[in-house]
């Protein structure tokens, strides 16, 4: 596991320091939860995906994302956003995860201190039969609007990277931050091949983009049998430092 470090300039009057762990897919998250311990956080953004099919192209036990949650949470307040894969549970799962100790953010924000903290549900809760690779189902974008009118810096946990171009970069939200896109699977002179929702060669599989939008690879190998290629999995942290205004 890689871990990348981001510093980005906000309108705060402290420094405030985001883990940012994606695509856990049902994996034991111990060694994750450690080195977020070892590097401290003010706060845990867990954008979606923490349950679901484990590189085995099995469904990972849902006790080891609770036990992820409830893990995280014990170190700082820990957001989940829902991703794809969490349209898969069942409501009674839906529940564990509502017990483990992080605020889900299902189509809804928290204030906490100087930010105002948001979750985007993944489109797929609107089509679960028959999905897609080529085009990701659209999110809720009256959620964002509302997000938008909100005082503080606004972050939003979006596990699609994908719904950035169309709805989230003139939506006025000051951090965006995603997962999803693993990467782009096999990583070729620093740039991923393929991405579901963007399709061969997508841009938005890693990184930051226009200063806002923060992207992680991923905690967890994809479906089997499409092995990651030069392209290991990665926790973010983003350290966002008061910039005078």
């Amino acid at each position: 596991m890689t871990v990348t470090r981001y510093t980005l300039p906000a309108p705060l009057s402290r420094p405030v320091t985001v883990a940012l762990a994606t695509d856990l897919h049902g994996r034991d998250g111990d060694g994750v939860v450690r080195e977020i311990g070892r590097e401290g956080a003010d706060l845990i953004a867990v954008a979606g995906d923490v349950a679901g099919k484990s590189d085995q192209g099995r469904n990972g036990p849902l006790s080891n994302s609770v036990s992820f949650l409830r893990n995280c949470s014990a170190i700082a307040p820990t957001f989940l956003s829902l991703g794809n894969h969490e349209a898969d549970l069942s409501p009674a799962e839906l529940d564990a995860l509502l017990g483990s100790g992080a605020t889900v953010l299902d189509n809804s924000f928290v204030r906490t201190g100087e930010l105002t903290v948001g979750g985007l549900t993944s489109g797929y809760f609107n089509e679960r039969p028959g999905r897609r690779l080529r085009e990701t189902p659209a999110p809720d974008a009256d959620f964002v609007r509302r997000l938008s009118r909100e005082k503080g810096f606004r972050v939003l946990l979006c596990h699609h990277p994908e719904y950035y171009p169309g709805l989230l970069r003139d939506a006025g939200i000051d951090l965006i931050l995603s997962g999803h896109a693993h990467g782009g699977q096999w990583r070729l002179f620093g740039r991923g091949l393929f991405a579901p929702g963007q399709g061969i060669l997508p841009r938005y599989t890693s990184g930051v983009h226009d200063g806002r939008l923060v992207i992680s690879r991923g905690l967890a190998n994809t479906l089997f049998p499409v092995p990651r290629l030069f392209n290991p999995t990665e926790l973010v942290f983003v350290r966002l430092e008061p910039d005078g205004s």
